[in-house]
């Protein structure tokens, strides 16, 4: 009889942990619907308070659901383990065309990239994007990487005129000497910087109420492309409207036929946030997801410990172009990583 009760005491603790991976399952597989409906969400309602935030982080909630799936099988939840399930293929939906190239570069397009120095006149071009953090960022650093990559078209968002002016000291006129730069504010601006000239420079292609989106024409080897340096605005409490907003007048880019552009810079939002898609529509390509590198996390990157956790710098493409050899590169100074691609024109 004394040994009847620890005959039974191994039998409790299995059932304990049962129990605790059922809640756990239960708690985490809520938190992966909540993520999976945001998503879903039409862009007036992913506009509502903190809900633009939610969706930034909608890759994330990919192993939030693994996770309760396989808490939920091993604690026989059937139907959490349902819903788990379901929220995974959801999500695999939505992020497998970023590990799926949908058209490559030519052999071409790579030597020509690949040579010692960039080569202009011709129908490839390596082109870059950087959010510079209020001027915050390393000019000597920005300029090393053009030299390094061979860029022939260069985005900046959040320039100050003492940033811009030690750029110039730091050399970037010796690869990029074309440029033109814009502020709406007198202290924020954007810019773009080019190996060849920039036919018809404008301060703001766009007239977006975010700030001013400065473009310029290039001659890629007859071909005439017409880049944009893009910054939205940020989706922070009592900017949420604003935000929707800015990125709807940059949808508006569709209506303008006869002229193939590529729009690079800093949008605050993911492909994830549907107005951001709205921008897209059947005529724009995202170069990452065409690319089909993976996903590129470019925000935040000045946080020890911190890894970049939302894709929100892009480089937007025309249709008849393919981009390929999709890279971030960490530059001293920003909150942001470069975004850099090769381009390839028809």
């Amino acid at each position: 009889m004394a040994g009847t009760p620890n005959s039974s005491a191994p039998a409790v603790k299995p059932k304990r942990k049962h129990v605790l991976s059922g809640v756990l399952a239960a708690l985490l597989m809520i938190v992966a619907i909540l993520g999976t409906i945001t998503r879903a969400l039409p862009a007036d309602l992913q506009s509502l308070p903190y809900v633009p935030v939610v969706v930034s982080l909608t890759p994330w909630f990919v192993p939030l659901a693994v996770v309760a799936l396989l808490l939920a099988l091993f604690s026989n939840r059937w139907f959490v383990a349902l819903i788990a399930l379901a929220c995974v293929a959801a999500q695999v939906w939505w992020q497998a065309p970023f590990f799926r190239s949908q058209a490559a570069l030519s052999q071409d397009a790579v030597t020509a990239v690949g040579q010692a120095h960039a080569v202009t006149g011709d129908h490839y071009a390596r082109v870059m994007t950087l959010n510079v953090f209020k001027g915050q960022t390393d000019p000597q650093a920005v300029v090393d990487l053009v030299r390094d990559e061979r860029v022939e078209v260069l985005a900046l968002q959040e320039t100050t005129d003492a940033f811009v002016k030690q750029l110039e000291a730091d050399g970037i006129g010796d690869y990029l000497p074309y440029s033109q730069v814009s502020s709406s504010d007198g202290v924020y601006g954007n810019g773009l910087w080019s190996a060849v000239a920039l036919d018809d420079p404008v301060d703001d292609e766009v007239h977006s109420s975010a700030s001013f989106m400065p473009a310029g024409t290039v001659d890629m080897g007859g071909v005439q492309v017409r880049f944009i340096s893009v910054h939205t605005t940020s989706p922070q409490p009592g900017y949420w409207s604003q935000w929707n907003r800015a990125l709807s007048e940059l949808s508006l880019m569709q209506q303008k036929t006869g002229t193939a552009y590529v729009m690079m810079g800093d949008f605050n939002a993911t492909y994830d946030h549907a107005a951001f898609r709205d921008i897209l529509g059947s005529r724009f390509s995202d170069a990452t997801r065409q690319a089909g590198h993976g996903l590129m996390f470019t925000w935040p990157a000045n946080h020890t410990g911190v890894p970049a956790f939302a894709g929100i710098d892009h480089i937007l493409i025309d249709q008849g172009m393919v981009a390929g050899q999709v890279q971030s590169k960490h530059v001293a100074g920003s909150d942001h990583v470069a975004l850099l691609a090769t381009l390839q024109v028809a």
